[in-house]
């Protein structure tokens, strides 16, 4: 996936955004469901903790693993960990103090660094200084939801840890159920701009045209504007993170994921991975600590804990398929 640079998202935030999504259409008590006393509700019925005091699932060190680590890193005794707080929950975003970075993102960067042995720095950024920021190498590691694409493996490593999964959401009722490129032909479909969805899109609109179709409208929104869009009827479908908008549906009461697809396309199964500078020797020692951690079923923990049970990875890979180069 990719995440054009948006406004920060943080529970509060998100809140009031769910509160105007149910707007005109009946209360739902979304924002009361995420007062930070009560705390969401994952997709797989998990209330989650929205508070800045995390208790996160941690691990132990394993030697052999952390001596995989390169030197300097090793000597510094902190990993780098860039991220985007840009997406909503359950992705990476703040806390209810509006400070506190929480997350399934940042629960799986501290797992790494438990195996490691390594303290985890944080470091938000907008989404085009992830890569900036890795090629410099200012950071030595990127967690934000980053897809692996054959055209990154030139330029950065992977250890892969969850599916790429995206998803449809429409207003509940609408009767909509989306598996491919006719049926959303005629429709009007939001997605965020410059990320792999609205490639997709593009793509299958093309698709719905050469098969004398009408083509899909694209809108383009940023953040959570499209809760409104979805509410008022402009929009009837949004495409995004399957994480993210199986999240809102719940809070909101008024949507639905009505399909997913992977995030590959429908030739690669698209997977989610750590990201690091190419050939700077990390990427061993994160495909260590991701597969330690999914064997110790803290990995799996993690995932329950932000109701993402169903993109788990049964192992960690470095540098597999990835979504193919556009074509010229």
């Amino acid at each position: 996936m990719s995440l054009p640079r948006r406004a920060p998202v943080t529970a509060a935030a998100l809140a009031a955004a769910l509160t105007l999504a149910g707007c005109g259409s009946g209360a739902t008590g979304a924002a009361a469901d995420l007062a930070p006393a009560k705390g969401g509700t994952a997709p797989n019925g998990t209330v989650v903790n929205l508070s800045a005091r995390q208790d996160r699932v941690t691990t132990a060190k394993v030697d052999a693993i952390a001596a995989l680590v390169p030197e300097e890193i090793r000597k510094r005794g902190t990993l780098k960990v860039v991220d985007s707080i840009g997406t909503t929950p359950p992705l990476d975003f703040y806390a209810d103090d509006d400070k506190t970075i929480i997350g399934v993102e940042p629960d799986i960067a501290s797992l790494i660094g438990n195996v490691l042995g390594l303290k985890v720095e944080f470091n938000p950024v907008s989404w085009e200084n992830i890569f900036v920021g890795l090629d410099s190498g200012k950071y030595d590691v990127g967690l934000s939801n980053i897809t692996v694409t054959e055209e990154r493996k030139e330029k950065y490593d992977f250890a892969t840890y969850r599916l790429d999964v995206l998803g449809f959401e429409a207003k509940k009722g609408s009767g909509l159920k989306v598996t491919g490129a006719r049926d959303l032909a005629g429709r009007t479909v939001g997605v965020a701009t410059g990320t792999n969805q609205e490639k997709l899109l593009l793509s299958w609109s093309e698709e719905d045209v050469r098969a004398g179709l009408k083509p899909i409208d694209i809108k383009y929104f940023s953040g959570t504007e499209y809760y409104l869009a979805l509410s008022s009827g402009r929009i009837d479908v949004f495409t995004g993170p399957n994480p993210s908008l199986a999240f809102h549906a719940v809070q909101s009461g008024e949507t639905e994921v009505v399909g997913t697809y992977s995030g590959g396309g429908a030739d690669v199964l698209g997977k989610i991975a750590a990201t690091t500078h190419k050939d700077n020797g990390l990427v061993r020692a994160l495909n260590g600590a991701l597969n330690e951690v999914i064997r110790n079923g803290t990995y799996g923990q993690v995932l329950k804990r932000w109701g993402l049970d169903g993109e788990a990875v049964q192992t960690s890979e470095i540098n597999p398929v990835g979504l193919p180069k556009p074509k010229p």
